[in-house]
């Protein structure tokens, strides 16, 4: 139960910054960072923290976690192929306006929430398809992404109803809660009636105690053992689509996104021992080290502790990630948040963590994971109540570019 680890986007995205406004109702895409010309200058408020929209890739993957999330899940009212392009140019659109922050172009077409000055305020939106999107509505069976499904069914899933899959995803992320919700509202709004919500879940991130990763929950670090967002090379092996993979080629630069909602039996857990929590898990809780380790960033050796001392057998960390040949196909880029969504019918806290991860290939490395973690000691404590698969679309590349050009020139 891990997410993302802080790091920097990758140059070929800060290379396309540039500080151009958005036109009304045009599809001129500003990027939304300051250039390299303020090197050494103050750094800037942060509600003015601007995340860079245009590049091959979409923001909200490899970008460091935001404080705060919402994960929304929307069934396509589009009547036909060109209301679905209308949608998704909109969608381009206005998530270009929203990043790069300002004032609106059309006031009257505001909410007004965050005053008549919009702050970027570290915003990314990140759009994901479901293979739902797929059917005979709109004639894009042929260009599905060759893995992209339904989410199935593991044991110990209690998914609830309308709380699973979808045909669109959107992934808000930003500094400020009321920035993320404001966002949701435009986007709804502007979308003409093209989105319907199907399920929508706030999440957010705690603050690093007393230092490293954040805690998830449970009171462990979280993120720890995350594939290095910083390296390219990592990212095009675990995350990204590349030219070659049998995929569509105009799914070339996006990502599978799996999304899991994980409540978290929290009385059940609270009363558990600290040494019991710790065997679960297979870190120590105080620092976040791997049994036996100081360190959080100590490595577990795995190979030369076969019978499981100090790291249980069982334990998650090391049924996640064994560190092995066989295992390091598998790896994931987590981006999860907490959840907090008060008390059940019961009196029980609602709460736990909103997983989400990003993969190359769903049943190679989200499900592989899955699979080792059958039957762990950790599933006493946590139940999956909703969730599903997306497919991360490409990035938009330039002003001429908006998000599933490719997708639908077919």
């Amino acid at each position: 139960m891990t997410s993302q680890p802080a790091a920097e986007a990758g140059p070929d995205r800060r290379s396309l910054l540039r500080t151009a406004a958005l036109a009304t109702g045009a599809l001129a895409l500003p990027v939304t960072a300051a250039t390299a010309a303020t090197a050494g200058a103050a750094e800037p408020p942060p509600a003015a923290r601007r995340i860079p929209f245009l590049g091959p890739h979409q923001a909200g993957v490899t970008t460091p976690a935001q404080p705060f999330a919402t994960f929304v899940a929307c069934n396509v009212q589009a009547a036909d192929r060109a209301a679905l392009e209308q949608l998704l140019r909109t969608l381009t659109r206005r998530i270009g306006y929203l990043t790069a922050g300002g004032p609106p172009p059309d006031p009257a077409g505001d909410s007004g929430m965050l005053g008549p000055l919009v702050p970027a305020d570290g915003l990314t939106v990140t759009v994901g398809v479901g293979a739902s999107l797929f059917d005979q509505r709109y004639g894009l069976a042929a260009a599905r992404p060759v893995r992209l499904t339904a989410m199935r069914a593991f044991p110990g899933d209690r998914m609830q109803d309308g709380a699973t899959h979808g045909d669109l995803s959107l992934q808000i992320c930003a500094d400020s809660r009321d920035t993320v919700l404001h966002a949701l509202r435009d986007l709804l709004l502007h979308s003409a009636g093209g989105l319907q919500l199907r399920w929508r879940i706030d999440g957010f991130q705690n603050a690093s105690r007393p230092d490293g990763a954040q805690r998830n929950l449970m009171g462990f670090k979280d993120g720890i053992a995350n594939p290095d967002t910083g390296s390219d090379r990592e990212m095009d092996r675990l995350v990204w689509v590349g030219p070659g993979s049998g995929e569509p080629a105009w799914a070339v630069g996006g990502s599978y996104q799996v999304i899991r909602v994980i409540r978290m039996r929290a009385e059940a857990w609270d009363a558990l021992p600290l040494a019991a929590q710790e065997a679960v898990i297979g870190r120590h809780k105080d620092s976040g080290a791997p049994l036996g380790g100081a360190a959080e960033t100590d490595q577990p050796d795995f190979a030369t502790t076969p019978q499981g001392s100090p790291v249980p057998p069982d334990a998650h960390i090391r049924l996640a990630n064994p560190r092995n040949r066989e295992s390091a196909d598998s790896r994931i880029l987590r981006r999860g948040y907490n959840y907090d969504r008060g008390a059940d019918a019961t009196g029980g806290l609602d709460l736990g963590l909103l997983f989400c991860c990003y993969q190359q290939d769903v049943a190679r490395q989200f499900e592989a994971v899955q699979t080792r973690l059958d039957g762990e000691p950790l599933a006493a404590f946590t139940v999956p109540t909703g969730g599903g698969y997306f497919f991360a679309l490409p990035g938009v590349r330039d002003e001429e570019d908006w998000l599933g050009r490719g997708l639908l020139a077919g």
